[in-house]
């Protein structure tokens, strides 16, 4: 099942800003066109405070969506605040949270957004608000749902607030694949980080994320994966420095895909970052997935 909600790409950003906010609504219409258009299916259901309160400080709740945070952790959070980027938040959050559900009991999903691995438990970070996976782990675990939960960050960029909000807990494990000479500058310490440096081919890549699955999996045995499926890994990207190609998103996509199909693992994906000024090239990134997706035997 593919989540997704048209509040994703509805949100009003001054000229020129950096975050590719119309990806969102293109990607659900190349989803549509290759045929998977009957797995969308409407969101519906908003995080609640008690949800995000479980890995983020109430303050912190309390002041971003009543519009009273500072204007230092506003030009952080890279948003100008606005009401509707609390119910866009607020609902792209909760998908992430149905998504896992869904894929616990069912083997497979995934949210058209999502991702927001940089979120710290009392403050935004680079377009990261709430930290979705990690509320997510915690809700499957906190309300006896599994016991274990594999986050697997494919995304570009370390998955610091992730790392940071899960410090402490053994219950959830994080394991990041990511550019060393990339944002953020201070990385924080994942039970798992792989860094790899600037111009990564797709061979080295590839043979680093099929041994770290296979590392975290062998080992903590998680009931479910929570993927981050980053596009900022793929040449073109303007913010993300490795040399993967087209086929080698395509072939990490597949990698996951069928490493969990073949262990009986359940699998959530959310979107992660991407950044072109180019959309329709960002969105042909992100289609891999769902191009790998429309292959595998998740489908079958």
């Amino acid at each position: 099942m593919l989540f997704y909600d048209d509040i994703y790409s509805s949100l009003d950003l001054p000229p020129r800003h950096r975050f590719p906010i119309c990806k969102y609504a293109k990607l659900k219409a190349r989803i549509e066109d290759i045929g998977l258009g009957q797995y969308l299916r409407p969101v519906n259901d908003k995080a609640t405070q008690q949800q995000l309160t479980r890995c983020h400080t109430q303050a912190y709740v309390d002041a971003f969506c009543n519009g009273t945070q500072s204007q230092v952790d506003i030009k952080r959070m890279g948003f100008p605040w606005s009401e509707q980027l609390v119910e866009r938040t607020l609902t792209s959050v909760g998908a992430s949270i149905k998504a896992a559900n869904y894929a616990l009991k069912n083997g497979f999903s995934a949210n058209l957004a999502g991702g927001y691995h940089h979120a710290f438990t009392d403050r935004a970070s680079g377009f990261c608000i709430f930290n979705d996976l990690a509320i997510a782990a915690c809700e499957l675990i906190d309300t006896q749902q599994a016991d274990v939960v594999l986050i697997l960050d494919c995304d570009v960029h370390q998955g610091d607030g992730t790392a940071a909000i899960l410090e402490s807990r053994s219950d959830v494990v994080t394991c990041s694949i990511h550019c060393e000479q990339n944002f953020p500058r201070l990385k924080e310490t994942s039970d798992y980080d792989f860094a790899l440096p600037a111009n990564t081919q797709n061979s080295e890549y590839l043979s680093t994320l099929k041994q770290a699955l296979d590392l975290c999996v062998r080992v903590h045995q998680p009931d479910i994966v929570l993927y981050n499926a980053g596009a900022d890994i793929f040449h073109k990207d303007e913010l993300g420095h490795f040399n993967i190609s087209l086929q080698g998103v395509l072939e990490r996509e597949q990698i996951v895909l069928d490493y969990c199909y073949q262990h009986a693992l359940p699998l959530m994906c959310a979107l992660g970052g991407g950044y072109q000024r180019d959309t329709d090239s960002l969105v042909t990134v992100h289609q891999q997935l769902f191009s790998a997706l429309q292959a595998s035997r998740f489908l079958a």
